[in-house]
């Protein structure tokens, strides 16, 4: 009996894209990977998005599965996409984002050369006019083939994005994203991992993000306090899994996303009161896990200490912070 090849389903959340999701589609139709599915939800979009996804379906019927929900969110629109895949791998791509044409082949190749459960590619943030801003080296110095037995440190090292990988359908059997909160990959792509045996990657800059000059994630709010939620919603997943002895990794986790990445959002955080309010439960996260301000400044990621390899304002930020200074970082802001 001849191996039916395997199928990538790829799930595209759609919300008022119009300026940026031909480019999108575009590089998902002209994968050089043929068994792909690109299933399409337009999550009450209320521009000219729904002509734009109308106009590919009927262009490419064998490939494009388009839905219509009512608007609910990044979260609702990616599980009610999840629902309705026939794939064996998943991915995950922003509707303002767009991809090289060889990623799903080389990522799917890679899952089945090495049994993997999840495939990571690098990423490069570039602006309007297609322009590389940022090159975003997922996971330096590893093999292609991750063992998390023996290489468990990326757990505490990797950028949790679910946009730049690749996950065998099984991982979401029990598992959705999370809905009505911000951060929702912070809070289940570590869990996904946690299912993990194997890891493979691709140092390719496969994954093209758009900062886009009028994004809502410029917007700095409360909700910034979604981050250290979702470090609790990994944390209860840790315990109860097959990593749970490696405590190590898990306090390197709680200081990346907990600690810096935190500060790194509350750093644009205009309003005073809010600031302070968040603050006060970043300093009540760090107490209440008995993190000391030298496991903060000595973490290390991917074997180079983490606050001397950021620019020089962001480690300033989070000196000052770290040093109790709050009214001071209020003046400079």
């Amino acid at each position: 009996m001849k191996n039916v090849p395997s199928k990538v389903s790829v799930i595209v959340p759609v919300y008022n894209v119009e300026n940026y999701l031909a480019k999108c589609l575009d590089s998902l139709v002209n994968q050089t990977l043929q068994n792909i599915e690109i299933i399409i939800v337009n999550d009450g979009s209320k521009d000219g998005s729904e002509q734009i996804i109308q106009q590919y379906s009927e262009k490419y019927p064998s490939k494009i599965k388009a839905f219509n929900k009512e608007n609910g969110g990044l979260s609702e629109a990616r599980n009610f996409g999840i629902e309705r895949t026939t794939g064996d791998y998943f991915g995950f791509v922003d509707s303002d984002d767009y991809v090289s044409e060889t990623m799903f082949e080389e990522m799917l190749r890679l899952a089945e050369k090495h049994d993997a459960e999840m495939v990571i590619c690098n990423i490069q943030k570039v602006d309007e006019y297609g322009n590389v801003t940022q090159k975003l080296t997922q996971i330096p110095n590893m093999p292609e083939k991750i063992d998390l037995e023996t290489h468990f440190s990326v757990f505490s090292d990797l950028s949790y994005f679910a946009c730049n990988k690749l996950f065998r359908k099984e991982l979401f059997k029990h598992k959705r994203f999370k809905k009505g909160v911000h951060f929702e990959d912070i809070q289940l792509i570590p869990q996904l991992l946690l299912e993990c045996k194997i890891l493979a990657q691709t140092q390719n800059f496969h994954y093209h993000y758009l900062e886009r000059t009028n994004s809502i994630s410029k917007t700095h709010t409360e909700k910034g306090l979604d981050i250290l939620k979702a470090v609790e919603d990994v944390e209860k997943t840790f315990r109860t899994s097959k990593y749970s002895s490696k405590v190590m990794e898990l306090k390197g986790f709680q200081i990346l996303e907990g600690i810096y990445t935190f500060l790194a959002y509350l750093a644009f955080v205009k309003d005073e009161a809010v600031f302070y309010k968040m603050s006060h439960q970043l300093d009540v996260f760090i107490e209440e896990r008995n993190i000391k301000i030298k496991d903060i400044l000595n973490y290390s990621r991917f074997g180079k200490n983490y606050i001397l390899s950021l620019p020089l304002k962001k480690t300033i930020f989070y000196l000052l912070f770290l040093a109790g200074q709050k009214k001071l970082i209020r003046k400079l802001m």
